[in-house]
Formats: C-alpha cells, sequence, structure tokens
C-alpha cells in the first residue's frame, strides 16, 4: 500500500513538472509570435507616420504657400485638424471596444489614410486643384475657391481620421500579443521608437523635398509608405492574436449616474445593503467609500430587497455594484487634473504655431550659407528632445532624485515639472519675438529688403529644447498615471483620454488665436507690424495660472493604490 502511494506520488511530481514545462513552452511560443506578429505592426506604424508626417508636420506651410492662406487663419486650421487627429484616437477606442475590435479598426483606418494622402497628391500634381501660385505675403493673391477649399477639407478630413484611427489602437493590439507584461513594456518601448522614428523622418527629409524639391515627389513617397504600410499590415493578419470586442465600459458610468437618480429617495431602517457581483467583490470593497455619496444610491439594494434571497439578481439600470460606482468615482477624482493638462496642451499648440510663423520671417541660413532649414523643420527639435527625455528618466533622472533626495518622484511631481518647464518656453518665445522685431526694424533695407529679420531662427531651438523637455516629463508620466488610477475596466481607454486632451488643448489654442487676433492689433497677417511677444507673455500668464490650478489638484488628490506603486520607479509605464 506504501509502495502505490509513493508511486502515485511520483506519478503526480512528473504530471507536475510536463504541466510546468508545457506552460513554460506555451508562454514562449506566444512570446516566439508575439514578436513576429509584432514586426507587421511596428512596420505598419512606421510607415504610417512617415505617410501622414509628409502632410501634418508641414501643414501650415503647405496651407500658405500652396493654398494662399494667410498665415494666422492658416494656423487655426492646423489646430483645428490637429485637435482632430487627437480627438479620433479617443472614438477609435471605442469602436474598437465596444464593436469591431482593433484588427479591423486599424485596417479600415489604414486605408482611409491612404485614400486622404491620394487626394493630397492630386492637389499638388493637378493645377486646377490649388489656386495659383505667388509670393509669400503678396496681396494680389488669388485666394482658393469653393471647390478647392471643400477638396482640401475632404482630404484633410480623411487623413486625420486615418492616423488618429491608427495610432493608439495599433499600440493596444501590439500589446495584446504577448501574455507577460515585460513583453507588452518592450513591445511599448519599440513602439513609440518607430512612432518618433518615423516623425523625425518626416520632419527632415519629406520637409526637406518639400521645400527643396516638390510637393509632389513628398507625397507620391508619403503614398508608398501608405500603401506598404497597408499591405505589410494585412499580410500579417493570420499571425495576429484577435480578442472579441468587450462593450464599451461607458455603458456602466451611465448606467451610475441613471441609477443614483432613480434611486436618490430610497432610504432604509435598517443597515444599508449593497449589491455585490460576487463574493470576491465584497470582499475587495467592501461598503461604498464615503466620498461623493450620492453616488452610492445606485448600489443600494431597497429595503425590502435581500441579496441573500435574490440570486438572479443582475446589474440593470436601477441597480449597480459597488465596483462600478467606484470606478466612477475614480474618474471623477481624476478629471480636475485632466483639465489641468487640456490647459497645458492648449499652450503648447499655440507656441508651436507661432513657432513655424516666427520661423517664416528669421534668418534660416546655417551660418553664412545658402542652405536654409525648412520653417516646419524647427518643431523637430522638440520632438527629438520628448524622446530622449522619456528615454532617460528610468535610466538617469528617477535613479539621481532617489539618490540625491531619498525619495523617489511620483507621477504628479513629474507632471508638474513638465507645466514650469512650459511656462519658461512661452517667456522664452516672447523674449526671442520681441528681439526679432527689434532687429527687423533696424535692419539694413539694403541687406535685408524682404520681410525677414536679420536674426538667426536657430534662437528658437532654445524654447524648443525647454518645450520638448517639459512633455518629456509631463507626457509618459501622465500616461502612467492614468494606466494606474483609472478603472480596470478603462485601462485601454486611459491613453485615448490623454489624446482627448491633447484635442481639447487644440481647439482651446484655436480660441486663443481667434480671441487674440479680434481684439488686438497683436496678430495680424504680417507678424512684422504685430507683438506676438505680447501673445507669448499672455500664454505664460495663463500657464502660470493653470500651475497653481494643477498644485491645488494635485495637493487634494489621494492615490487609490496607497502602497510604493505610485511612484516612478516602481508603477507602470
Amino acid at each position: 500500500m506504501e509502495s502505490c502511494t509513493k508511486n502515485q506520488e511520483l506519478q503526480n511530481e512528473q504530471l507536475t513538472h510536463i504541466e510546468s514545462n508545457n506552460e513554460d513552452t506555451k508562454l514562449n511560443f506566444n512570446a516566439k509570435r508575439g514578436w513576429i506578429s509584432s514586426i507587421f505592426i511596428l512596420g505598419a506604424s512606421f510607415g504610417l507616420n512617415i505617410s501622414s508626417g509628409a502632410w501634418y508636420t508641414n501643414l501650415i506651410v503647405f496651407l500658405i504657400t500652396v493654398f494662399n492662406i494667410k498665415n494666422i487663419p492658416a494656423a487655426q486650421i492646423n489646430n483645428i485638424f490637429s485637435g482632430l487627429i487627437c480627438f479620433f484616437p479617443f472614438i477609435a477606442a471605442i469602436f474598437a471596444d465596444s464593436a469591431f475590435g482593433n484588427y479591423s479598426v486599424t485596417l479600415f483606418s489604414s486605408l482611409i489614410s491612404l485614400l486622404g494622402v491620394i487626394m493630397f497628391t492630386l492637389i499638388v500634381t493637378i493645377k486646377s486643384m490649388r489656386p495659383p501660385s505667388c509670393a509669400l505675403n503678396t496681396i494680389t493673391c488669388t485666394s482658393p475657391t469653393t471647390t478647392q477649399y471643400a477638396f482640401l477639407y475632404i482630404a484633410l478630413t480623411m487623413a486625420s481620421l486615418g492616423l488618429g484611427g491608427t495610432r493608439f489602437v495599433l499600440g493596444t493590439m501590439g500589446a495584446d500579443q504577448f501574455d507577460k507584461p515585460q513583453h507588452q513594456a518592450s513591445f511599448f518601448n519599440w513602439f513609440i521608437f518607430s512612432l518618433y522614428v518615423g516623425w523625425i523622418i518626416a520632419y527632415t527629409l519629406l520637409i526637406y523635398i518639400q521645400t527643396s524639391v516638390s510637393w509632389a515627389l513628398s507625397f507620391v513617397i508619403a503614398l508608398l509608405a501608405n500603401l506598404l504600410a497597408a499591405v505589410l499590415f494585412f499580410v500579417g493578419s493570420r499571425f495576429y492574436r484577435k480578442f472579441p470586442p468587450r462593450g464599451s465600459p461607458f455603458t456602466s458610468i451611465a448606467r451610475v449616474f441613471v441609477a443614483a437618480f432613480r434611486n436618490k429617495k430610497s432610504v432604509g431602517d435598517g443597515e444599508d445593503c449593497y449589491f455585490h457581483e460576487n463574493e470576491d467583490s465584497k470582499l475587495a470593497y467592501g461598503p461604498p467609500s464615503d466620498s461623493l455619496r450620492f453616488l452610492n444610491q445606485a448600489a443600494k439594494i431597497k429595503h425590502n430587497e435581500n441579496q441573500e434571497q435574490c440570486p438572479i439578481m443582475t446589474k440593470s439600470w436601477t441597480l449597480c455594484t459597488v465596483e462600478e460606482v467606484e470606478d466612477v468615482k475614480k474618474l471623477i477624482k481624476i478629471l480636475p487634473l485632466w483639465t489641468s493638462s487640456m490647459l497645458l496642451s492648449g499652450v503648447i499648440g499655440v507656441i508651436l504655431s507661432f513657432t513655424v510663423l516666427m520661423a517664416l520671417v528669421m534668418d534660416r541660413r546655417i551660418g553664412k550659407s545658402t542652405l536654409k532649414i525648412p520653417a516646419g523643420t524647427f518643431t523637430v527639435i522638440t520632438l527629438i528632445l520628448t524622446a530622449i527625455t522619456s528615454s532617460t528618466l528610468d535610466r538617469f533622472i528617477y535613479p539621481a532624485y532617489t539618490k540625491l533626495t531619498g525619495r523617489k518622484l511620483t507621477f504628479l511631481q513629474c507632471i508638474a515639472v513638465g507645466h514650469i518647464s512650459n511656462i519658461i518656453a512661452s517667456i522664452g518665445f516672447a523674449l526671442i519675438e520681441r528681439q526679432r522685431l527689434r532687429s527687423f526694424q533696424a535692419r539694413d533695407q539694403i541687406d535685408w529688403p524682404n520681410d525677414v529679420a536679420p536674426l538667426s531662427a536657430l534662437w528658437l531651438a532654445f524654447p524648443l529644447a525647454l518645450l520638448g523637455i517639459g512633455e518629456g516629463f509631463y507626457f509618459s508620466p501622465e500616461i502612467a498615471f492614468y494606466y494606474q488610477e483609472f478603472p480596470k475596466a478603462l485601462k485601454t481607454t486611459s491613453t485615448a483620454m490623454v489624446s482627448l486632451h491633447i484635442a481639447a488643448g487644440f481647439y482651446m489654442s484655436s480660441a486663443f488665436i481667434d480671441i487674440v487676433g479680434r481684439n488686438s492689433s497683436w496678430l495680424p497677417n504680417d507678424l512684422n507690424l504685430g507683438r506676438v511677444d505680447n501673445a507669448s507673455w499672455l500664454l505664460a500668464i495663463i500657464a502660470s495660472i493653470n500651475f497653481v490650478y494643477f498644485i491645488l489638484c494635485a495637493m487634494f488628490y489621494k492615490y487609490n493604490v496607497v502602497s510604493h506603486s505610485n511612484d516612478m520607479k516602481s508603477g507602470p509605464r
């Protein structure tokens, strides 16, 4: 009998060992297959970013030089469609989660992007699609016709839909190919790398081709890049792991408010009883928290009901779980911080628009040579510094701060650094523009007969670098902060929320330019007759007030996780 028992134990150990090996093999197989499928996803992301960069990175210059649109209206159009590009990922995430899945949304969006680039190619190759060309700031320039405007706006909308519909959905789809968090994190590093490299190529090579060779060639390259990206993504279809749509999490959010309103008069004589979906949820959450108590009514069971006697009780528009109620409370707590980020994005949008306009009327030569830096290329400085800062946070900045202070940086502290850097950058632009106006007024009209001031545009590199460092400090930590603090049901939507406040910021920047332009003489079509420096000072004041608002919100905010996971070293990345 004892021998049989030992044999049985030995067999169980062998079976356990075999199952463990099988599980390791399965995970390794999934990782290998995940990297195979991610090659197609990363390649598609790289090609789509090059393609979109051909029209987006130099859009203001395109509108001014190709479509004869005035400076300020061109900046406003740029901000409007920049907002759309950041708003569409949020819509795409909802469609992907609730109805169609990541694969279908990405494939459809890449084809829409291709149609948009085709329309841009037609604009620059067929003369009837655009107004006749003319010299910069010439009064006699022919304005675009209604048909030309319509074709332009359709092209911009299609291209924006394509870019917005693939940017974040591709990242989520790539992470879905892996099981282990470390593999997912590694994929995101490569995904961000492909995004930045694609945009840097667009900001340098394609903009150089547009300004020094031809617009047509740059859009043909963009067309080929988009086509190859769509084909590459489709070819990898059989390797992808595809998850069915999980349903919109926003439905449960709406149900909480509706149920709380319907049950607001519900009272009971005894101890309050709240609805939990299962025992695990009851142990994890217990009764609802005391904050925002009016929402607790959504999970409150009426006094004449008994949860033990109602096993078929389910979630409805009159009864929600405690977990759903707490999830809504988390969102409400984050909203004030989210609005401060929205204002920050608005200031950045205005500054980037001013950068291109200022560069057009500054000396863009490198030294004494005749080689000129394209006006749209200057913003690549911000992109490069953002990439460098983001990649060095974990490796150098956080360890150095911990070594010096003995403490670890939190998400909100890093975001605060981004706010401060943004304020200093706004002041830097104001000082440079003031000096540009002085140099223009004191210029020798024989050597400088045109509207360009004899001040090197390379001065713009300093505030642009500060802007990039600030974005590096607040963008990555903000994504990590939302990922940690958002409800579990909204983890995939948390990144899209970042994109949503960027979209709102761009619309705010367009409104700022419009209001200042209507109520002052600071922003005329000819910047040499205006006071962009005053507008930049106003931006610095707005950014400072917003920073105080952010500090107040951060002081009263309590992290959902009470452990050390809310610091930047151990928190989600």
